[in-house]
């Protein structure tokens, strides 16, 4: 993972790549790791950095989608707890079980969620985690020690996954480095290139040099979720070989909102899930890395950015929902970070909330994969419990649309960078908070780092569990270019304590510029931006 050696091996390739993966997000990255390990030649463009987007911003959990359940999508569900279980075996180090809690407060209300449970371990059948199982009303509170318990009338224990989404992200990456793909940050692609009216290729900018250049492809996807649009724009609005332009799958974005919190609002190893809100949607608070994280919301937004902002009436949600269940009511002083993602669902909605506000929860998480007429191939929709499946299904059609040899997909058991085989699978009791876990194996040289600097030994800052190592780390083996690209997804600091990550900004630029060869005015702009970028996160 050396961007310098990337940038090499694309700009001095004149032979076609086999695939070229415009996104480095969940899908694109799920994409290149399938096609590498079929054999294939593949190049991966990521306009900013890996997982910048939507991918970074989850709410951190593998899971088949209770919600989902209840609304019938019975095939989506059972394919996601498959692969929800194929994920723990794979990234043991970045994802593990986490015991979840509903209460319930309805008479029969007990009985109805856990009914509904063992249907969820049932369609996990082999690759399910722990069994559900009935609570009293004390064991619940025992298990939410701040819930509110008035009308409690018991709940249901089960298992689901949790992970942490960007440093899956980069695992994801460094595989594909591993399997000899070539993958490239900060480097968008400005325009496609055209061969007897078909796709073959794509001008990439560097964005660090402002330099471009040709990548020729065989076969193009399109990976780039929320702006999938955009890229499919540069494709002259091709329409499906099969249908006409108003057939073409319109893109919607539903803006999803978190709040962190203390971890004093949720002290327990158990997360909770909460099935009822104003909008039929349920919520989790959930234990992660020694905080609360609450969410998430599910609004329409017409204004697709690269950073959206939590709306006020968003954090107020949030805010409402979390004083109805604990015990305490949170308010805004007590938000340490709040961040919104965009998730690309496939479809429109008609239906409008009490509000007046346009619903996004009733549209389909699931994937759909769209051929323009000259071959640009493009996915929009999914999730990132059902990554690996969505890349095995695009790779699958480029086979076709490329005319590549045919391979089957080989990711299905295929070990994550960091992990090892046979490892002892966290429980749903193990709250899983190292800061360091999810480096897997890589754990020993960030550690051997840090003891040959003593520096690096050092905090970031009193209130993150980071160490100056780790910003070392991700510069010279995560691709890490930025201040942002550090606190924010190589580390977490900016999504567990946004004021926090403001005060680490300063140690981690100086060690970042003398790791990059960069000048003290690079240092003073990074630090710069990224205090801009704080202002996004704070209520």
């Amino acid at each position: 993972m050396n961007r310098q050696r990337m940038l090499t091996a694309l700009q001095s390739e004149n032979k076609p790549w086999d695939v070229v993966i415009i996104g480095g997000g969940a899908t694109g990255l799920g994409t290149a790791l399938d096609a590498v390990t079929r054999g294939y030649r593949v190049a991966l463009l990521e306009a900013h950095d890996f997982a910048k987007g939507t991918s970074s911003r989850s709410t951190k959990l593998i899971h088949g989608g209770v919600r989902y359940l209840r609304q019938g999508q019975i095939k989506m569900v059972r394919q996601s707890l498959h692969e929800r279980g194929r994920l723990r075996h794979n990234a043991p180090h970045i994802v593990h079980s986490r015991k979840f809690v509903i209460p319930s407060f309805q008479r029969g209300g007990r009985l109805y969620y856990y009914a509904g449970m063992k249907a969820y371990d049932l369609l996990a059948g082999q690759l399910g985690f722990e069994s559900s199982r009935l609570l009293s009303s004390s064991q619940t509170s025992t298990a939410l020690p701040t819930l509110n318990t008035h009308g409690l009338r018991g709940g249901v224990a089960y298992a689901d996954g949790q992970f942490d989404d960007a440093r899956l992200a980069i695992a994801l990456a460094q595989t594909t480095a591993d399997q000899g793909g070539v993958l490239l940050n900060y480097a968008p692609v400005v325009r496609l290139l055209t061969r007897d009216a078909r796709v073959a290729g794509v001008v990439v900018r560097d964005a660090e040099s402002q330099n471009e250049f040709e990548v020729k492809g065989r076969v193009v996807v399109n990976a780039t979720g929320v702006f999938g649009e955009s890229i499919m724009a540069l494709d002259g609005g091709g329409v499906n070989e099969n249908s006409s332009a108003n057939d073409r799958p319109q893109i919607v974005a539903s803006q999803g909102t978190h709040m962190v919190l203390p971890r004093e609002f949720l002290p327990g190893n158990a997360a909770m899930l909460i099935p009822h809100t104003d909008d039929s949607r349920v919520l989790f608070a959930i234990p992660w890395q020694g905080r609360t994280l609450f969410g998430t919301t599910d609004q329409r937004v017409d204004t697709i950015a690269i950073e959206p902002r939590p709306l006020a009436s968003e954090i107020n949600y949030l805010l409402e929902h979390a004083g109805r269940f604990l015990n305490k009511q949170p308010d805004r002083s007590d938000i340490l970070s709040v961040f919104a993602g965009l998730r690309p669902l496939v479809g429109q909605s008609r239906r409008v909330t009490r509000s007046g506000a346009r619903a996004t929860s009733v549209l389909s998480r699931e994937h759909e994969i769209y051929t323009s007429s000259s071959g640009l191939i493009t996915i929009i929709g999914g999730k990132w419990t059902t990554y690996r499946k969505m890349g095995e299904d695009v790779v699958d059609l480029a086979q076709r649309v490329g005319q590549l040899r045919p391979e089957p997909s080989r990711t299905a058991s295929l070990l994550l960078h960091g992990a090892v085989d046979n490892p002892t699978l966290a429980h749903w009791d193990s709250a899983h908070d190292d800061p360091l876990a999810s480096y897997g194996t890589d754990r020993v040289g960030l550690l051997e780092l840090a003891e040959r600097e003593a520096s690096y030994a050092e905090l970031l800052s009193p209130q993150l569990p980071y160490i100056a190592a780790q910003v070392a780390w991700a510069v010279e083996h995560e691709m890490a270019r930025t201040v942002e690209d550090v606190l924010a997804r190589r580390l977490r600091a900016l999504l567990l304590d946004a004021q926090a990550s403001r005060a680490a900004a300063e140690t981690t630029a100086s060690i970042m510029q003398n790791l990059l060869n960069q000048d003290h005015a690079w240092r003073t702009q990074q630090i710069t931006a990224f205090g801009e970028l704080v202002k996004n996160y704070l209520p």
